[in-house]
Parts: structure tokens; C-alpha cells; sequence
């Protein structure tokens, strides 16, 4: 009698890195050892890897997120101008006040009025995520989902905006152990009030997560600075923006990675000799994340820009005009 073979672990491991999120699920019920190596913090990260690098070998440029009635939906980006809807799902917790406020490695961060939703549409899971109802004056949200390198996890940053009568406050939630906690904002901006007594700022939101951190950007009465937040340190930095971001022109800021790297599109109405309107719009790019010398500026559209949602893959911009 022949002896069964068996294939290596090794083998067996690069294997399932390649097999569908559905059916590596499956895989989990077939035997202990098997939802053992799937579950374990190298398998899921090389399984995410290996999808990542599947990806950037496809031929369309990027994913569209939308909310459509009660669906969530998944749309590919085609390299003709098309769109392809992939998946959809039905939100049992829809409002017209749900918005997505983040997306990272396969996980939506998703909120509905006060509260607050982790997505994984891969497994059909929804995990809520629990805060305080606060009493007056009610704060404002900025959120931002990021994911944890260094230990697998993932983790939400709540700033809270109490403006004109207190200083932002922030919060992280980490997915590992289904707890808020409290960090600092050391920016002197945002917490040192105006002669009046008055706190005068602006958070955008969502926050893009890009290199590591969350980013978002800071208006004040003095000042235009992105607020970066490192998820391995958890300390707050600043970024500043270019000089001349839109050559003193009043514009919409949109925080975007264009092409590998951090960049900012600006958009803003001004008037030419005959006091006529027209649009300037132009994109930012941050050559080298961190330098505040590499920032480059590009031309943007000439035509008007409603809504900016992002760039595909190879850099072009996914915009609606009036």
C-alpha cells in the first residue's frame, strides 16, 4: 500500500493566498488547522498582499463606492470611461443621512447619523461600533479608518468639533479590542482660542489614509495646514500646503493620492479683465511624502467641477461637472 502524500505547509500556505476571501471563509470549517493558518495575522496579511498584487494587474483604474437607496455598491472603473457595478449589498441600517466615510484594505467605515459601522461586503459582516450620545453643543465628525501594520488591527480616529466653544477631541477606536480612548491634539492652532474667546476652526472630512497615517485638512482664522495622524505612534503632525495653493483664490479642497503620492486638488472660481467667472482647478502632488519643498503643481480641468471623488489608478481624475 502507497503512503499518502502530503503537500508542504509552505506550499499549501502560498496556495490559499491566492484563493477568493468566499471561499478561504469556507476553508475555515474544514478542518482546525486549516482555521488556524487562516486565521493567523501573517496568513491575512499576505493574503491581502497577494490580492493588492493581483489588482494592479488588472485593466481597469480604481473602484467607485456609491450609496444607491438602500444598497451599498461596488463599481470598477473601466479603462474605457465605463463603469461595471461588481456587488451590491443591502444596508437593513439605511437612512438618508448614511455616509462612507472611509475605506481601507477591503473594510468600509460607514455612518448613519450618530453611529458608526465597520463593513467587510467580502463576508457580508457589519460590526457596530458604540459612542457616547453627547449633550449641546452637538459636535461635528471628522472620521478616518486606517489599518495597523504592526499589529493587524484596525483603527478609527473620531475628531469631534466642538467649535466655537471648545477645541477639537480626539478619539481612536482599535478593532482588537472594542475600545475608544482619548489622544491629544498638540497643534497650538487648534487649541489656543482667538482674542474673543472663540475657537475658529474647520476639520474636513473623511480623512484619507495614505503612508501609514490619517490626513485631513485644518482651516483656521490664520492658517491652512493638513493634520496628519501616525497610526503606529498615534501623534498628531502637521503638513503645511503649498504657497499660492490657488493664487489667493477662495477654493474647495480635496485631500487625494494621485499616482503613488499624497496630492491635493483645489478648485475655485475667480474673474477675469472683463469681471467674468471662470474656474481654476489644479492638483498638488507631494513628490516626497513629508518634504514640504516637493510639493508640484499641475494644471487641473478648465471645465466647471461640482463634486471631485478621486483618481484612477494611472492618475486621471473622477469628476462631476455642472
Amino acid at each position: 500500500m502507497m503512503s499518502s502524500k502530503r503537500l508542504p505547509d509552505e506550499i499549501v500556505f502560498d496556495i490559499l493566498t491566492r484563493v477568493p476571501v468566499k471561499s478561504i471563509i469556507r476553508f475555515r470549517c474544514v478542518s482546525k488547522s486549516l482555521n488556524t493558518t487562516i486565521t493567523n495575522p501573517i496568513f491575512i496579511t499576505a493574503h491581502l498582499n497577494q490580492a493588492k498584487s493581483s489588482s494592479s494587474n488588472n485593466n481597469h483604474n480604481g473602484y467607485l463606492l456609491y450609496v444607491l437607496e438602500s444598497e451599498l455598491c461596488t463599481a470598477i472603473c473601466n479603462s474605457d470611461y465605463t463603469f461595471t457595478q461588481i456587488s451590491s449589498f443591502e444596508m437593513s441600517f439605511y437612512t438618508v443621512d448614511v455616509l462612507i466615510d472611509g475605506y481601507c484594505n477591503g473594510i468600509f467605515c460607514i455612518r448613519n447619523n450618530y453611529e458608526f459601522y465597520l463593513w467587510n461586503p467580502s463576508i457580508k459582516k457589519l460590526k457596530i461600533i458604540s459612542i457616547a450620545r453627547f449633550s449641546m453643543p452637538l459636535p461635528k465628525y471628522t472620521l478616518g479608518l486606517a489599518y495597523h501594520s504592526q499589529n493587524n488591527d484596525f483603527k478609527v480616529l473620531k475628531i469631534a468639533s466642538y467649535r466655537p466653544v471648545h477645541p477639537p477631541v480626539a478619539e481612536v477606536y482599535t478593532l482588537s479590542t472594542d475600545s475608544w480612548r482619548r489622544v491629544e491634539i498638540p497643534i497650538e492652532s487648534l487649541n489656543e482660542p482667538r482674542p474673543n474667546g472663540c475657537f475658529s476652526y474647520m476639520i474636513s472630512s473623511p480623512c484619507l489614509f495614505f503612508h501609514g497615517a490619517l490626513h485631513a485638512i485644518v482651516e483656521t482664522s490664520d492658517v491652512k495646514f493638513i493634520l496628519a495622524f501616525d497610526v503606529n505612534d498615534e501623534i498628531f503632525r502637521e503638513i503645511m500646503l503649498p504657497q499660492n495653493l490657488l493664487d489667493g483664490v477662495d477654493s474647495y479642497h480635496h485631500l487625494t493620492v494621485f499616482k503613488g503620492s499624497l496630492a491635493l486638488f483645489a478648485s475655485g472660481e475667480a474673474l477675469d479683465e472683463w469681471d467674468e467667472e471662470y474656474q481654476i482647478s489644479v492638483i498638488w502632488v507631494m513628490r516626497e511624502y513629508g518634504v514640504i519643498e516637493s510639493w508640484t503643481k499641475i494644471s487641473g480641468p478648465v471645465i466647471w467641477v461640482e463634486s471631485f471623488f478621486g483618481c484612477t489608478n494611472n492618475g486621471e481624475l473622477l469628476i462631476a461637472t455642472y
